[in-house]
């Protein structure tokens, strides 16, 4: 999954990013509300945290601008702002959750995931297809109850995969779901690791429509 993170404070910004990453998400950072909303207009993110006191675009100007656009990726707003007309403001804007500073790590990372299950049709912080599971809280990925030991990339292949189960991904939506901007992107790899991803949890799982993409089924 790929993430933006618009945040003036460039330690706050950087100790986000650093968080994300190690929590499997592909992240790009702007630093101001003029380069996020032009990051947001452009670029497919499946989940958006966003500050509300930014330089040259101020966030509520970012995020209504978004949502006239048709920019429907989920806004989590941070702030530092509590009063609750403005968390008002926030949520009419277009915001579908709010966190105000300071916050604890844990709870940010909850309600992302939370916002991306909802928005992608899934309740349960399990995912299953057939007898593989992927629990979004840990990170874990299971086959008939069994680990499975996945890299970084694999892992996130799979993850978007499972959230879009039943639904055909061309192979362009999943490299821009899997790396962010500034990574060096290569279409090809993303049969390598579909490759492996059929090896460890089963050649019928992940199928290859020619020409179009995959669709991740139970066998």
């Amino acid at each position: 999954m790929r993430l933006l993170v618009v945040e003036d404070d460039p330690a706050l910004a950087r100790q986000l990013a650093e968080r994300l990453e190690g929590e499997g998400y592909a992240v790009d950072r702007a630093a101001d509300g003029e380069e996020g909303q032009f990051l947001g207009e452009t670029e497919p993110y499946d989940a958006i945290v966003l500050d509300l006191g930014l330089p040259r675009v101020d966030g509520l100007t970012v995020l209504r601008s978004w949502r006239t656009g048709g920019i429907t990726a989920p806004v989590i707003i941070l702030t530092a702002r509590g009063a609750w007309t403005e968390k008002v403001q926030g949520i009419d804007a277009g915001a579908d959750d709010y966190l105000a500073k300071p916050f604890s790590m844990e709870e940010l990372l909850a309600r992302i995931r939370a916002l991306i299950r909802r928005s992608k049709g899934h309740a349960s912080a399990e995912i299953a297809c057939g007898g593989v599971v992927l629990d979004t809280r840990s990170g874990r990925v299971t086959l008939d109850g069994r680990p499975v030991d996945l890299t970084g990339h694999e892992f996130r292949v799979l993850d978007y995969l499972m959230h879009r189960k039943g639904q055909l991904v061309s192979r362009t939506e999943l490299t821009e779901h899997i790396y962010a901007q500034d990574f060096d992107r290569d279409s090809n790899t993303i049969e390598v690791f579909v490759g492996r991803l059929r090896r460890k949890l089963g050649a019928d799982l992940i199928k290859t429509v020619r020409g179009l993409g995959y669709k991740l089924e139970a066998p």
